[in-house]
């Protein structure tokens, strides 16, 4: 059972991320995507507060599969395990620290330019 859980949370939170980063772009996506990039910010942000800064859920529970599985010592940051885990690189918890938030921030203005523009367009139209 845990062992469908990590593969489930593998493929499901590494699509979400990619998802984050390049929802935008499709057109019938990218109300959704800004919806998603907001809950990410809450989590990080909100939950934050009271669980670290970069609280994920999703990382959490994983992490918990993960132990029930014997793995011990996972980094920090879940884009850390992840490109660990599928890729073989290495970053340090700074690089993806910086990556994660940087990215994330880029995402979250090109989701917020397009839904804006996209709302802009339709109020003309009416």
């Amino acid at each position: 059972m845990y062992l469908c859980l990590d593969y489930f949370f593998i493929v499901f939170h590494s699509l979400l991320i990619v998802f984050n980063v390049f929802g935008w772009i499709f057109p019938v996506l990218r109300f959704c995507n800004l919806i998603t990039l907001l809950l990410t910010g809450g989590s990080w942000f909100i939950l934050g507060i009271f669980y670290g800064i970069g609280y994920c859920p999703l990382t959490d529970w994983h992490y918990m599969v993960l132990r029930e599985l014997g793995e011990t010592g996972m980094p920090p940051s879940y884009i850390q395990y992840i490109l660990d885990r599928l890729l073989g690189i290495q970053i340090t918890p700074l690089q993806a620290d910086v990556v994660t938030i940087g990215v994330f921030f880029l995402a979250l203005m090109a989701s917020l330019y397009v839904n804006m523009k996209a709302y802009k367009r339709s109020r003309k139209l009416n």
